[in-house]
């Protein structure tokens, strides 16, 4: 018999079996299968418990990969599920959207070989799903009141965290947001086929199990002053995101038929959530449609865009596809889904037809310094068709005016500053108020986000304790 560690010359890597493409692009339903038990415990038995586990450290959680991994591989599936809740408060979300490829699995010491890296995003989702629907559930039921209220403003992937975990301290916590259900953008900005929606609504049903209370469509300084909050709540936080569109600057974004990136999903989102009719000028049905950018923003409206019927999509990136910074796995789903790329493109301006875009004429780059420079312009220039184009160049924090009235400081870039205090991670520069995810480090990956919320809900306690 082979040893238990080095299985994984016996078993090969594999995912959970995917829909075919050609039902996958008629449906808005996520295309990943799910692992039978067998599967997931010999994927899992795949890890060589390699003493230094790369892996663990890659993720921004730093979850203890490697032992729920054993533990998922002997069949202790709710322990798993239990281990993984240690360290993050959203596993069956991040284990769904995080880029492992680029962390976990990109760590993997398996990676570097020609037995492929371990399936530990698959087996996160598999593990937190299959102990939820047999009954596991987080209990509190021996965690005293601490007699302490906390309000987190923003109920993102950064909020959802920090209302957990201070609830795993006795606090009592109440969460406002500004639309009608949870996830900021992990219900309105990414698509259902990259996150059932019903799964952030499971998240609700938990939390709220837990004794968080929501209070949703209040928009803090519009519905409710801010200084209420700090008036009647011992300290605060703040995780409204980031949904400042960055412009790129191109000459003739003005026109008809030039969109940016989350007016295109959300118009999507709402339209299978509460079937809200998608704008006409949103509408890509046989159209032929352009995305700028290369981030997993733009594979989200690449896919979404095949899926609403549009003629072609075309995906322009001014560098080159190993310098794209979002997850490899996306960009692969993108191409067998039909959208084709355009590398080391870059936009230099719209044309249009009577205020209507037409086309977008583009640039050829010559390679550059990777991620840190797009190349410069070569000279080479060309005209595209298009009938609507929509920008994916990222998002910027846009921080609530009540930030700087309530003595909030912000940097330059309009982001919150957060004390380099180790011991009170997320502090503000007033004190009883608290900070994280994309409104502190500008758009980012929704695992950050969730560490964010977790070190700062620990840091709220701790203070607490202190003053």
């Amino acid at each position: 018999m082979i040893d238990k560690d080095l299985q994984f010359l016996e078993q090969t890597r594999r995912l959970p079996r995917t829909l075919p493409v050609d039902i996958r692009v008629i449906s808005h339903a996520e295309p990943q299968g799910t692992f039978e038990p067998r599967e997931a415990g010999e994927q899992a038995g795949r890890c060589m418990d390699c003493g230094n586990p790369y892996c663990q450290w890659q993720c921004p959680l730093h979850n203890n990969i490697p032992y729920w991994l054993r533990l998922v591989e002997q069949g202790r599936v709710q322990e798993a599920a239990r281990w993984m809740y240690e360290t993050n408060p959203l596993p069956e979300i991040c284990g769904r959207v995080c880029p492992q490829d680029r962390l976990c699995e990109g760590a993997c010491t398996l990676e570097e070989t020609r037995f492929g890296a371990v399936t530990i995003g698959s087996i996160e989702r598999w593990a937190t799903d299959e102990a939820i629907l047999h009954g596991w559930l987080p209990d509190l039921s021996g965690v005293p009141a601490s007699g302490f209220r906390g309000a987190v403003v923003g109920a993102g992937p950064a909020g959802l965290s920090c209302a957990d975990r201070l609830r795993h301290e006795g606090m009592a916590v109440d969460v406002y947001d500004r639309y009608p259900e949870i996830g900021g953008l992990l219900t309105y900005g990414i698509p259902s086929f990259k996150l059932d929606k019903a799964v952030v609504k499971r998240r609700r049903q938990i939390l709220e199990n837990l004794g968080v209370c929501f209070h949703l469509g209040v928009e803090i300084g519009a519905d409710l002053p801010f200084e209420n909050l700090l008036a009647e709540y011992d300290a605060v936080f703040i995780g409204t995101g980031a949904y400042t569109y960055v412009e790129g600057e191109i000459p003739g974004a003005q026109f008809e038929g030039v969109h940016d990136a989350l007016q295109f999903l959300i118009a999507s989102i709402e339209n299978l959530l509460n079937h809200t009719p998608i704008p006409a000028d949103l509408d890509v049905q046989g159209k032929r449609v352009v995305v700028l950018g290369g981030g997993d923003t733009a594979m989200d409206c690449n896919r979404t865009a095949i899926r609403r019927g549009a003629a072609s999509v075309t995906c322009v990136y001014r560098r080159g596809e190993a310098d794209m910074p979002g997850s490899a796995r996306e960009v692969a789903y993108s191409r067998e889904e039909g959208v084709n790329f355009r590398f080391h493109r870059q936009p230099l301006a719209i044309h249009d037809h009577k205020g209507r875009v037409a086309a977008i004429r583009l640039g050829r780059t010559a390679p550059g310094g990777g991620r840190g420079s797009a190349g410069t312009l070569s000279g080479d220039e060309e005209i595209m068709p298009t009938d609507l184009v929509i920008k994916a160049f990222g998002f910027r924090p846009s921080p609530a005016p009540w930030c700087t009235t309530q003595g909030i400081a912000l940097d330059a870039a309009g982001r919150v500053r957060v004390a380099e205090d180790r011991r009170l991670p997320g502090q503000t520069s007033h004190p009883k108020v608290f900070a994280g995810g994309d409104n502190v480090r500008g758009a980012d990956l929704v695992v950050r986000a969730v560490y964010d919320g977790r070190e700062a809900a620990a840091a709220m306690v701790r203070y607490l304790k202190r003053a």
